[in-house]
């Protein structure tokens, strides 16, 4: 089977909105997330903030249901909500045939804290709920029990390209006529503080209190990430599918890349060829040139290593037109949310195709000679997308890329 598949459904909790609409007029209006972090207290920590969501899951959830959930599936449940209701999925298609693949980097760390405290008092105050309100694959097992998905259900683990690995796997799933729709993307709440002093320690996070500046991929001042949390959802379905059920149509997927660096637990290759062949194998897949790409969201996490090395692939593959594309990096404005990223940023580059705009990366000031593309500094920009790109790359040298085109019958 060679399956069409398009995108029939968007969801998303983050940093900057908690519905799809709040979302893409902050992206596109620079709205910034990163804010002091209020989860917990930083007095001893060199790391004063983070991109928190602000919301209320008292208004989604009873008390009784949060005692069972993380965080992080939390958020993966009322993202997935939203996507499923824009879809119209539950009532109009077999639900044997829906599968649900979910990526989470770090999944239930606040419980693995909150359980570890009670440890320490006595092993009796340990919750029998611990081990699937913790564990990485139950946030795919809720939203399958709520909404009686049937079909293939897991979760994927590969840091912050867990999100695009998830997106990914739907598309394949689908293209070969394992399932007729898939909810796909990525979720992650890991602002806690172990979590916090672990990748401060490693020198990943900027110490940077400036919530204004902190967060500045590609710019030459930039000086590590931001840590960020949400979940981004979406439905993919075969196109025939989605025509049978009169469903709206955002955008298809056509490509999608998976690679690895094969170099560094934590480092990027420095010739950046596992960036490159990720690229390269989606555009291959998509039997597309790279002239045809117009935009890239770009992994752009605000550290020194990533953003030039990424530029540099980008470079080595594209060419001359490497300068004639646009890119972006939306971590300026949510944080790096590590395996949600792909999923909130599949959906910006959806939107940003849907809408013909290219959001902004914000808090550039100072450009760096070695990172010289556009990467549509402050300010959005309109243009015609017909193919674009988004990356994602991870700790233990995982990449992966997806490419979503504008839908044509």
């Amino acid at each position: 089977m060679n399956n069409r598949v398009v995108v029939t459904g968007l969801g998303v909790v983050s940093p900057i909105g908690n519905n799809i609409i709040d979302f893409w007029s902050a992206l596109k209006n620079g709205v910034n997330g990163v804010n002091e972090i209020t989860h917990f207290d930083t007095t001893d920590f060199s790391v004063k903030i983070a991109a928190e969501v602000k919301i209320d899951l008292d208004n989604y959830f009873s008390s009784k249901d949060l005692n069972k959930i993380d965080r992080f599936t939390a958020f993966s449940i009322i993202a997935a909500d939203e996507a499923i209701e824009q879809s119209n999925l539950n009532n109009t298609i077999d639900k044997t045939k829906v599968g649900v693949i979910i990526g989470s980097g770090i999944g239930g760390i606040n419980t693995f804290e909150k359980q570890h405290k009670r440890l320490l008092k006595s092993p009796r105050k340990v919750s029998p709920y611990f081990i699937p309100t913790m564990i990485s694959d139950i946030a795919a097992g809720h939203i399958s029990i709520k909404h009686g998905y049937q079909g293939l259900n897991y979760s994927v683990v590969s840091a912050c390209a867990s999100g695009n690995h998830a997106i990914g796997d739907a598309f394949k799933m689908i293209k070969h006529g394992y399932a007729n729709a898939v909810i796909a993307g990525g979720t992650e709440s890991a602002i806690s503080p172990i979590s916090i002093a672990g990748f401060s320690n490693m020198k990943a996070l900027t110490k940077n209190p400036d919530i204004n500046s902190a967060c500045r991929p590609f710019d030459l001042n930039r000086d590590g990430f931001v840590m960020g949390e949400g979940s981004g959802m979406i439905v993919l379905e075969d196109l025939n599918s989605a025509i049978k059920r009169n469903a709206k149509i955002y955008g298809e997927i056509v490509g999608y890349g998976a690679t690895a660096d094969a170099h560094h637990l934590t480092q990027p290759d420095p010739n950046g060829m596992g960036a490159y062949n990720s690229m390269k194998v989606a555009l291959e897949h998509a039997k597309i040139e790279p002239s045809s790409i117009d935009y890239i969201n770009a992994h752009g996490t605000s550290t020194k290593f990533n953003d030039k090395i990424e530029t540099n692939s980008i470079k080595k593959l594209f060419g001359k037109h490497a300068y004639q594309l646009s890119i972006s990096s939306t971590k300026s404005m949510t944080g790096h949310l590590l395996g949600a990223a792909g999923g909130i940023e599949a959906i910006a580059t959806i939107k940003s195709i849907e809408d013909s705009i290219i959001p902004p990366t914000i808090n550039y000031n100072t450009a760096d000679i070695e990172c010289d593309l556009n990467y549509t500094p402050n300010k959005a920009n309109k243009k015609n997308i017909d193919f674009a790109l988004s990356n994602t790359f991870g700790f233990g040298g995982h990449n992966a890329t997806l490419i979503f085109k504008k839908f044509n019958e």
